[in-house]
Parts: structure tokens; sequence; C-alpha cells
């Protein structure tokens, strides 16, 4: 059940402990990408991971409405990104399972579609879990599959899960620029440190990796194996004991 299609009278009759929270972003992808991108894939996933989930147990999921905007300043110099600081997008993550929870639904997967996220959701999730009445994890889609093709960012697997699930968002037209202005790779490393703190410092065009590499097939590929992997979480979070361990 996705609250925000729902009234209040539907949410109160669900039997369910589980929710997932979708987080994303707003930045940008390249010329050819849309700016919604991660919010976009991370809610779709997370839908069609509940939908699943009921479909093989009978047990409804809660999905909650997508957090758009993300820890994104690396995007900051190319128009139309956002960003919140990390510790406001933890406080509002945090809050935002509180809520779930103070409704019953105190296990929560926090479905990501942003790298720079990820980092502040293991922590804040972490948090949740110890000093909070709620379970929660982090569930980072593209850390679940294993693409043909390097990821990248406004890549051949980013745009290809748009492509396969908005095909209209994606301007094919612009293609050939995005894959010549592209970098090969995230950042600018020596001894394994990443010397870049912002994207424009390695990246023409904001993208990573020529999204001319990919296809629908491979978009639905990947979408199936991160709905895949949702859904075997699930089963996990539901089963658990999240008794927290007394101190020693």
């Amino acid at each position: 059940m996705h609250l925000t299609d729902a009234t209040w009278t539907d949410a109160d009759a669900v039997d369910a402990d589980l929710a997932l929270l979708p987080v994303g972003s707003t930045e940008q992808h390249g010329p050819h990408a849309p700016l919604g991108t991660d919010a976009l894939t991370a809610e779709a996933i997370a839908e069609a991971g509940a939908d699943d989930y009921t479909d093989e147990t009978g047990d409804e999921v809660v999905v909650a409405p997508a957090v758009p905007v993300g820890v994104a300043e690396e995007h900051r110099q190319f128009t139309g990104t956002l960003w919140v600081s990390e510790d406001t997008f933890r406080d509002y993550v945090r809050e935002t399972v509180t809520s779930l929870a103070s409704h019953g639904w105190d296990r929560v997967v926090v479905v990501n579609g942003h790298g720079g996220n990820t980092g502040p959701l293991r922590e804040v999730c972490g948090r949740i879990t110890r000093h909070d009445d709620a379970y929660a994890v982090p569930y980072t889609w593209f850390n679940a599959v294993d693409p043909a093709v390097p990821f990248g960012h406004g890549g051949p697997v980013e745009t290809s899960v748009v492509r396969h699930l908005r095909p209209e968002l994606i301007r094919e037209d612009r293609l050939d620029e995005a894959g010549g202005g592209a970098a090969d790779g995230w950042g600018e490393f020596e001894g394994g440190t990443n010397l870049a703190y912002d994207s424009a410092a390695f990246s023409e065009n904001g993208a990573v990796g020529d999204p001319r590499a990919g296809g629908g097939e491979l978009g639905e590929t990947a979408f199936d194996e991160a709905v895949a992997a949702l859904v075997g979480l699930l089963g996990r979070v539901a089963e658990r004991d999240v008794t927290v361990p007394d101190h020693r």
C-alpha cells in the first residue's frame, strides 16, 4: 500500500509492520537524463518490491512517499541540483521513520537511489535501531545488481533503468553529447584517495560512463534484479529478531 494513494482509514486497516521509505536526490545526471532519476528509480523499486513481496507471502508492506532531495552538494555546479546537509538528511529520515513506527510500521527498509546518501543512511539507520522504537536498514539498489557494464553516474545502467521505467524522460537526441563529455570513472585517485570532491572537477557534463552503452534490456534486467533483492531483504527483516543486545 502506497501512503500517497491511501486514505487514513485505508492505512488504519492495514495489518503490517514492514514499511519502505524510498530516498533519492534531485541532481544532474548529464544532459540526457532527468534530475529526478534517483528518486524515480528508488520509488519504482520500492513499489515493485512491496507488490512482489505481498504476492509471495500475503503480507502487506507500507510504502511511504519518496524523499526527493538528498546529500548531493557534489553536483552543485550543475543547474537544478538540490541538496541538504548530512545532518538535515539524517534528521529527516529518522523523524519520518519515527512517524511510520508510531503507526506500528516499525521494521523499515530505506530504499536508496543515490550514492551520496549511503554513508548518512548507514549511520542513521544504526542510530534508529539502537535508540528508537524501530528497526531500520538501508538498501541501496545499485549495490544489489551485477550489470554487464560499469554503473557510472547518468551512465549506461541508470540511463537504461530510466529508459525502462519512463522512456519519455531520456533525451535520446543528447546521448552522443552525453557520451562524448562523460568521464571514464568517478573522481581523481592517487594512492587510493579521491582528490576530487565535486563531479564538475572530473566530468565535463556531469555524466560518468557512456550512456550509449546501455539499452532497454539492460535497464529491465537491472530493475528486476534490484526488485528481487529487495524482496529477499524484506523477508529477512520480517523474520529477524530485532531485540537490541544488552550492554556488556
